[in-house]
Parts: C-alpha cells; sequence; structure tokens
C-alpha cells in the first residue's frame, strides 16, 4: 500500500497513558511527510525522465533502423553501379574488339589487293617486255634487211660502175 505525505502527517494515533510525546511525534511524522514528498516528487521526475529517455532511444532506434535501410539502400545502389559500370566496360571492349576486328579485315583485304595489284603490274611488265623485244627484233630484221638490201644494191652500183667504165 502507497502512503501519500497528506495521508502520513493527518496520521491520529491513540493517545494511552505514558505513551509518546505527541508534539514530537507529530513533528517527526512532519519530517517524514516532507522527505516522502521530496521523495515521490523526485520519483515523478524521475519516471518522467525515464519516459523522455525511452521516447529519444525510440528515436534514436528508429534513426538508426532508417540509416541501416539507408545503408542497405546505398550499398545495392553502389553494388548496381559498379554491375552497370562493368557491363558497360564490357560493351565497349566488345565494341572496340569488333572495330579492330574491321580495320584488320580491311587491312589484310587492301593487302591482299595490293598483292594482286603487284603480280598485274608484273604480269604487264612483263607482256610490255616482251611486246618490245618483238618490236627491237622486227625491227633489228628490217635493219639487216635494209643492210642486205643496200649492200644488194651497192653490189649492183658498182657492177654498173664497173660497166660503165669499161
Amino acid at each position: 500500500m502507497v502512503m501519500t505525505p497528506e495521508e502520513i502527517q493527518q496520521k491520529q494515533f491513540r493517545v494511552k497513558f505514558r505513551g509518546f510525546d505527541v508534539h514530537e511525534v507529530d513533528l517527526f511524522l512532519e519530517q517524514v511527510a516532507d522527505q516522502m514528498g521530496q521523495m515521490l516528487h523526485r520519483t515523478a521526475a524521475l519516471e518522467e525522465e525515464i519516459k523522455y529517455l525511452k521516447q529519444e532511444n525510440r528515436g534514436f532506434k528508429d534513426r538508426e533502423e532508417t540509416f541501416k535501410k539507408a545503408m542497405l539502400n546505398s550499398q545495392k545502389v553502389l553494388e548496381q553501379m559498379k554491375d552497370n559500370a562493368r557491363k558497360s566496360a564490357e560493351v565497349i571492349i566488345a565494341n572496340a574488339e569488333v572495330k579492330a576486328e574491321k580495320m584488320l579485315n580491311r587491312a589484310h583485304n587492301r593487302l591482299a589487293q595490293l598483292h594482286e595489284d603487284i603480280a598485274e603490274l608484273k604480269r604487264q611488265r612483263i607482256q610490255l617486255e616482251v611486246q618490245i623485244r618483238s618490236v627491237i627484233e622486227a625491227h633489228t630484221k628490217l635493219l639487216e634487211v635494209s643492210k642486205e638490201g643496200m649492200e644488194a644494191l651497192d653490189e649492183e652500183d658498182k657492177k654498173l660502175a664497173f660497166l660503165n667504165n669499161g
């Protein structure tokens, strides 16, 4: 049973012969009531403070939970960003490899075309050399025939000159 300071102050004791000094008992009860009042007031203040601290603690726990969720979400976003960056890098590398392969194929095709062009030019040079030799040989034969014809004419001219002198 909880007693209030007022109940202590209002408590009446029966007076008996050779009992306690009433004034001294009243003074003691008053002191006890005052101390109990202070203790009740202090207890109420402490209970109010406990209530406030519990609310504040609940607020901290709520904020802590919110921070944990935010951290987890941030971590997930970070992982997604890393994953997206890795995938983007893979796409860029794949595109670069495709472009490099195309460039390499064009270079190989160009090299093959240049080899074909060189082979065609060699064939044309050989053909031109053959044609030039033919022309030279034909002209050489013409010169020889012409020289033989001139020598024959010179012989005839000598014979005619001999006959005319003779």
